[in-house]
């Protein structure tokens, strides 16, 4: 139910799952080559956004808060249906427009419930499928190809707030220019500081909900160890866009 929109137009639809807890409503897909009269019948059926649960509706009004603070402009489908039937809240796909009528490049979404009916643990997960030949055709027409990049920041971040505004800030340096890689594991902060450490970053960045409070940032080198703390906005100065690329050129970015 949702439409997103980047450099090479891709729209994102997504829809909340039919899944509610144990209870299941049975849908069914309708192919594109359906008469008129089905199409008709569909368009007045009832709204699956009208039937969502609490927990259900929370969570979708969350995707669509993170979309919006990422600038990420949507738009909702509530008869998306995917093909398979794990899903749990959020299905998704993304679209673009210099596809043709093959236009979607990536399909999927959350499944929490799949490993549990396996006969596994309790455990949260999403995923998708991408057409690998669609996406080659879009790098094509682009005229570009995938920028391998050393590490720039490593971002770890623990708690609510924290983590929504850890997203805003990964993109925000992302589109600076910065290679950023974005922990969003939940994992305390030992943990995460553990993946920043093997990442070969040059710097981490840790946010928690004070620093998230105060629109702020606790800078680290991880070659020398050292922590400073600074504004957000500070993380594009020319100062220390020079310290980082001195850095790299040292080739000494890792504590290790």
């Amino acid at each position: 139910m949702l439409s997103m929109t980047r450099t090479y137009q891709p729209v994102a639809v997504c829809g909340e799952s039919r899944k509610h807890g144990s209870e299941r409503e049975d849908w069914e897909a309708i192919p594109s080559s359906t008469p008129t009269r089905t199409s008709e019948i569909a368009a007045d059926a009832p709204s699956i956004l009208d039937y969502l649960g609490p927990e259900s509706q929370g969570h979708f009004e969350m995707v669509q808060q993170l979309l919006s603070s990422l600038n990420i402009s949507y738009k909702l489908n509530p008869r998306l249906v995917r093909g398979l039937d794990y899903y749990t809240h959020t299905a998704f796909e993304i679209i673009s427009d210099d596809l043709g009528a093959q236009a979607t490049v990536c399909g999927g979404g959350r499944y929490d419930g799949l490993v549990a009916e396996l006969s596994g643990p309790q455990t949260p997960a999403v995923g998708w499928a991408m057409g690998l030949e669609r996406l080659i055709v879009l790098l094509q027409q682009l005229q570009t190809s995938p920028r391998i990049a050393s590490l720039d920041f490593y971002l770890v971040s623990r708690g609510e707030k924290a983590q929504m505004q850890s997203l805003k800030l990964a993109s925000y340096l992302r589109k600076a220019g910065f290679a950023v890689e974005l922990d969003l594991s939940g994992s305390a902060f030992k943990k995460q500081f553990a993946r920043a450490d093997r990442s070969g970053a040059v710097a981490s960045l840790i946010l928690g909900e004070a620093e998230a409070e105060k629109e702020r940032v606790q800078l680290k080198w991880m070659a020398s160890g050292e922590q400073s703390e600074l504004s957000q906005a500070d993380l594009l100065s020319d100062k220390l866009r020079d310290q980082i690329d001195a850095i790299k050129a040292s080739g000494t970015t890792s504590s290790e």
